[in-house]
């Protein structure tokens, strides 16, 4: 599967990517310190990184990963169904997706490194 056809940077979304960096979460920026500079297990990973017509917290390409921080706002049943509906395009586009709670990350950060981990590609 060619990358260059899902990941891609859409110039009307560049904008919002570099303001989505800049805006990080407090979870995205803990979990970005573990996983910038190829720091797990040699992978490289982006942030805020155009997959299909989404904007994805965190995407390995190499790995067709994707993991998806939720904050409280994943609660709400309709934002629940959205996230449904996205994380199945995602699949069909050939990414696994990890989502993970924001106190997750936090409260758990050895599980949640692990987790991503074990979903690399053998």
């Amino acid at each position: 599967m060619s990358h260059g056809r899902i990941l891609f940077s859409k110039s009307r979304q560049t904008e919002r990517r570099k303001k989505l960096r800049r805006e990080m979460t407090p979870a995205e920026a803990a979990l970005w310190q573990l996983l910038k500079n190829s720091q797990l297990h040699g992978r490289k990973f982006r942030r805020q990184q155009g997959v299909g017509c989404y904007i994805v917290d965190f995407c390995c390409p190499a790995e067709f990963l994707v993991v998806e921080l939720d904050g409280e706002v994943h609660n709400n049943p309709v934002q629940g169904e959205h996230d449904v509906q996205r994380d199945a395009q995602l699949r069909a586009l050939g990414f696994t997706v990890l989502r993970f709670e924001n106190k997750e990350v936090f409260q758990n950060t050895e599980a949640v490194l692990r987790t991503i981990a074990d979903a690399f590609c053998v």
